[in-house]
């Protein structure tokens, strides 16, 4: 069996208007589906909201400007004119700071791994 359907029981639940319109807007708002909010919830996982497209787009730069510098990094080597562990310390403080922005705008107390 697939690891990620590991589920096997079913649980039916009652909801009334109200409670539904506010686990189907939650849901909405974090871009996940309604079980997954319920499963989260019973897990204790904070949820967080999804981020915008421009979140996106931010770690889309983010990412091509570190391969950018890993690219520059590795013609400078081998022209012999760069400290290259310092270069690579660089690199790695910006894959750093995007992780800590995937994990404040993304990631569920590190449970929803993307």
């Amino acid at each position: 069996m697939d690891s990620k359907r590991n589920r096997t029981i079913k649980k039916q639940i009652w909801l009334n208007a109200d409670e539904k319109l506010k686990l189907s807007t939650l849901a909405k708002e974090i871009g996940k589906n309604e079980s997954y909010v319920i499963r989260s919830l019973i897990s204790g996982c904070q949820l967080k909201e999804k981020p915008d497209d421009r979140f996106y787009d931010l770690i889309k730069v983010l990412r091509k400007t570190s391969h950018n510098m890993n690219q520059i990094a590795a013609k400078a080597h081998s022209l012999g004119f760069i400290d290259e562990l310092a270069y690579k310390k660089e690199v790695d403080k910006l894959d750093s700071f995007i992780d800590e922005l995937k994990e404040k705008f993304i990631r569920n107390n590190g449970s929803d791994k993307k």
